[in-house]
Formats: structure tokens, sequence, C-alpha cells
């Protein structure tokens, strides 16, 4: 693209000089009109937001923090130009308005080569391969302005091979993209074959990504890999053993965009991506035996005989975990349903069978609505609350799944899954209390969730955690103590709990992320709070406050500039009041000796 700095809402924005070019009809670059429009949207937008009382709703606090982020954005933004840029401007504006027939100013081309970045044949080519898109955009007709840019385009590559004689291939060493470790290379009998960049690795297989996605944790992986890791029933991120937040799969467009870059740079087939990355509800890949065993299973699963149903509600557990297609499979062919009538069963292993396939299939983001609308949700909070140990923890890890999708949040609240879930992460095994705590911290993302779960005790429960030896649920306590905070009846309950030394100690000694929900649930918790703030200031909260302010994460420094403020104030007025009452006492001692005779 053709780069052009112009001023925008956060100081200045890159722009492609060929969208300049679009929205104007005019032979030349309308750069004053163009700043001027950004000025007057920039202005508009502060101003709506300037009149929005955020601070009286009831929204999140990180809600509100990223409104007044922005806000101030706003406000620096006005006014100001990047006057560095405006010799880029004239020097481009040059060359576009110059006679065919004139000479180009060699140093005119210099600076734009290298301020555009146009310094190889690889990017040069990608320059001309986008001109051309646009052409064909526009309908197969250049038009003079196409025609112009084409020209520049061609005065600047003419420059750079005049420059650089050996610049004849994309593939060379010295066009690599310079950030990435491939500017190495291998060689190969007389070529030179470029090595992958580690970032363009899937980190399960090692190979050049073809259809990147982006996990909870924001790893990025190869989707066929990961989709494999998570059908072999883990919930974790392979690369940073962190519990997924939710199963769900983003398409990472930007690196699957800088893989065909790279690709095409160094004279690489890009990847080609499987014609369908999410299975078909309608076209799945299940063998005519798979299906006949299938239906033979629902027709076992629906009979009277409970061992028959036992077998088939394992064999579909099985048949769920394996893979997409058969989680597709199964669901179509109506087991759903069926699975949902066999939870009420007394048989426990049954039970455990049914509501761990539910969990299997609802990987699937087309069958969580099915299993929402077959009203799976009370047989799963009834399993919740009397089955088996392993049958509890899977009902956790469903009602997690399930809560993925946001209206679920609030059907799922209202069927009195909170408080056992409360009761899991009180007295499940490791693995049931890590399910119980992240579907609650799922479920409280819902605001009207947090009353329900500050109600079923869950404050006393996360405190224990918090000191219990080991400390193996302490993330999940304080990012669930953090997402709460917010709430009144929550902050009353934290305080009641004489949480304050433990909240400093993480602050002092925790490791980055449990600093920041503990800083995130002080600034609740010091909120218009006289004796909390007194309490956390002789707690020596301050010395943590300011190394967390210098030395945290994004979220922890803002956390511990916000509680440093409130604390500065509150000991300033601590001392004023002091002054005051020291200044009375004197002048009262003054007045009784005075009145002595």
């Amino acid at each position: 693209m053709w780069w052009l700095l112009v001023p925008s809402v956060n100081g200045s924005e890159v722009f492609g000089l060929d969208d300049i070019f679009q929205s104007t009809s005019a032979p030349v670059l309308e750069r004053k009109q163009i700043m001027h429009k950004f000025h007057e949207v920039t202005a508009r937008l502060e101003q709506a937001l300037s009149r929005i009382s955020h601070e009286n709703l009831d929204i999140l606090e990180e809600v509100k923090e990223q409104v007044e982020l922005v806000l101030a954005q706003f406000r620096r933004a006005k006014g100001r130009v990047d006057v560095p840029d405006v010799e880029l401007y004239e020097d481009l504006l040059s060359l576009y308005n110059k006679n065919n027939d004139a000479e180009a100013d060699p140093e005119v081309l210099r600076r734009l080569a290298e301020k555009l970045q146009l310094v190889g044949i690889a990017e040069l080519m990608q320059e001309s391969l986008a001109l051309h898109e646009m052409v064909s955009a526009s309908g197969g007709d250049p038009g003079a302005i196409f025609e112009k840019m084409s020209n520049l385009l061609k005065e600047i590559k003419d420059f750079v091979q005049t420059e650089n004689p050996n610049l004849d291939a994309p593939a060379r060493e010295k066009n690599l993209p310079p950030s990435s470790s491939s500017a190495q290379t291998t060689a190969v009998g007389n070529h030179k074959a470029p090595v992958i960049p580690d970032d363009f690795r899937c980190p399960i297989s090692l190979e050049l990504m073809k259809d990147p996605v982006i996990v909870s944790t924001g790893q990025t992986y190869e989707r066929s890999c990961i989709e494999k890791w998570l059908e072999q029933g883990h919930r974790t991120c392979p690369k940073t053993q962190q519990t997924l937040s939710n199963p769900a799969l983003t398409p990472n467009y930007v690196l699957r965009s800088l893989i065909a870059q790279w690709c095409e740079t160094n004279g690489i087939d890009p990847p080609k991506r499987p014609s369908s990355s999410q299975p078909s509800k309608t076209k799945f890949a299940c063998s005519p035996a798979e299906l006949t065993k299938i239906q033979i299973l629902l027709c076992k699963l629906s009979s009277s005989n409970p061992e028959d149903q036992r077998t088939a509600a394992g064999e579909i557990r099985l048949l769920a975990k394996r893979n997409a297609d058969n989680r597709v499979a199964i669901a179509e062919a109506g087991a759903i349903p069926l699975l949902v009538k066999i939870l009420s069963t007394p048989d426990s292993r049954t039970q455990e069978h049914a509501v761990t396939a539910l969990l299997n299939l609802s990987i699937c983001e087309d069958n969580k609505g099915s299993i929402i609308s077959s009203g799976a949700v009370p047989g799963i909070v009834q399993v919740l609350k009397k089955g088996s140990m392993e049958a509890r923890e899977n009902a956790a890890a469903t009602l997690f799944s399930l809560s993925v999708v946001d209206e679920n949040k609030v059907a799922i609240g209202a069927s009195g899954a909170i408080p056992p879930l409360v009761t899991l992460l009180s007295e499940g095994t490791q693995r049931g209390k890590k399910d119980a705590a992240t579907a609650l911290f799922n479920l409280c993302i819902y605001q009207g969730n947090k009353g329900k779960t500050v109600r079923a005790g869950v404050i006393p429960t996360l405190m224990c955690l918090l000191t219990e030896p080991g400390g193996g649920m302490v993330d999940e306590a304080l990012a669930i103590l953090a997402i709460l905070a917010s709430h009144p009846e929550a902050k009353s309950a934290i305080g009641a709990a004489k949480a304050m030394p433990v909240l400093v100690d993480f602050i002092g000694n925790g490791l980055p992320r449990n600093k920041e929900n503990a800083a995130a649930v002080l600034v609740h918790l010091c909120a218009g709070d006289q004796q909390h703030l007194a309490d956390a200031e002789e707690l020596g909260v301050m010395g943590h406050l300011v190394d967390l302010a210098q030395n945290g994460t994004d979220r922890g420094k803002r956390k511990a500039a916000q509680l440093l403020q409130r604390l500065s104030r509150f000991v300033e007025q601590q001392k004023r009041s002091q002054s005051q009452a020291e200044a009375q006492a004197e002048q009262s001692l003054s007045q009784s000796r005075a009145q002595q005779p």
C-alpha cells in the first residue's frame, strides 16, 4: 500500500494513498480536506462521549475505564498534527503532479522509497499487485488517477533497480521480513530455502499454518491441530497450560494474510486452506457404517432397559469425544433429547455417561443451542447437585461450555445452578473446583448473576481457596473476586471476610496476574470507604502499589494508579484533619489559660 500519515482520532493513523485517491475525484491529494474531516469526526466523538454519564451507568469498572481512556485519547487528538509527515506529503504531491516528460529528483525518490518501505522487488511487486486489484475493482477502466499512480510506482521501481542492480528476484535474503526469525536461510542445493518464522508455525505441529485460529488465551494454532487437542478432552492451552475460558476458535485473519504475503515474497506457494473450516450441519464425514451404529445406539438409548441405556450412553460419550464429525452426526440423528431424558435416571453410571456425552457434544457451537432448547439445563443442575463426583465435575464443565453463549448465562443463572457450583468449588476434587470456578466466572460476566453468587456463599469459599496450603486455586479465586467486587453485596461480603491483609499480601508478593486482580478488588473495596483506605495504608500497601504501577501488567498499572490516587487524597485529608484538631486543641488550651486567675 502507499502509506501516508494523516491526523486521526489517536494522533496519527496510517491510511493507504490509494484510499485517499479513491475518496476524491480531484487530480490532487486533498490533504487539507481529509485532515479537516478527521478533526471534525474526532471533535464530534469526543463531544458525544462527554455527554454520557457513564459513571451513573450499571456497567463494569473495566468498561468505565475504557470509556475514560478513549475519551482522553480524543481530547489529546484534537488539534494535533503530525509535522514530520509534511515532507512525505509534499514529495508525493510533487511526483504526482509533475509532467510525464520531466525528470524526477533522485533525492525525492530516495526519500519516498525509504519512507514507504519500497526498497525491494518483493515490496514493489506487492504494491503493483495491489494496484492491479484496484483497477479490477474499478471495472477494468483504470482512469487518470490509476494511470498516475502506476507511473509514480514505475518511477520508484526504476530508481530502486538503478540504485540496486542485483535486486532481480523476490526471494532475496535481504527482502525477507526484518522482524521475523526468517532472516536466516538454509542452503538447499544451489538455492536458499527460507526458514519459516516461528510465529508462522503451529506450536503443536511446528508446521506452517494453513488456517490459524486464536483460542481464549490469545495463542494461535492450526485449526485442525487445536481441534484434535480439544476433541481429546483437554481444556487447557497447549502452549501456556492455562485453562481455556471457552472452547471457541476465532480465525486469525491478520496472521493468515501475513503468512500469504511471506509466501509470495519468498516464492513459495501459499498453504491451501481446507475447503471448509467448520463441520457442516448436513455434510459430515461419517461413513454409512458409523451412521448405522449411531442409529442402533439411539434405539438402545430410547429403550426401557437400564443396561441398554447405560451401554448406549457410554458409547455415545466416547463417539462424541472422538471428533467433530461424530458430534455433528450424533446431534443430527436426534441424540440430544434422548440424553437429556436419561439425566434423571437413578442409575449413577448412566447419568454420568449422559451428562459427559452432552459436554462432548457441546464443543460444537451449533449443538449448544440444541442442548438448551431441549431443556437440558434443569437436568444438568440436578446431576450437579446429586450425581457422583465425576458426574458433578462434568456437569459443571457442561454449564461452562453452554455459558459461552451470552443469552445462556441468564438461563443457567435462573435455573438454580449457582449454589451447587459454589458447593463443588468448596468440596470438589482439584479438577472439580477448577470446573466450578470457570463456570462461575463465566456466569458472573452477566451482572444479574453476581448477587446470586454472593448469596450462595462464594466469598468465604474463595477466601479459603486463597489461604489453603499449596495455593492451587489462587488464580481462579482472585479472578472471581475481581469480577464480583463491583457488586455492592460482594463488596460488603469481602469486607466482612477480613480480606484486606490477604489482598495486600498478593499485591506485594503474588504473580503478575494475581497482583492485578488483587488490586482490582481493592479498588472497589476502597471506593468511598475511609476505613478500608485506613486499613490498606496501615498494612503498607503504598510501597507495593508503587512497584505495581511501575512493573505490573497494563491493567495492574491502571489499578495501582487509581489506588495510589485515592490513598494520597486520604493521607492528605488525614493530615489536614489532624492539623485542624491540633489547632483547635491549642486554641482551647490558650482560652482555658486566659480564664485562669
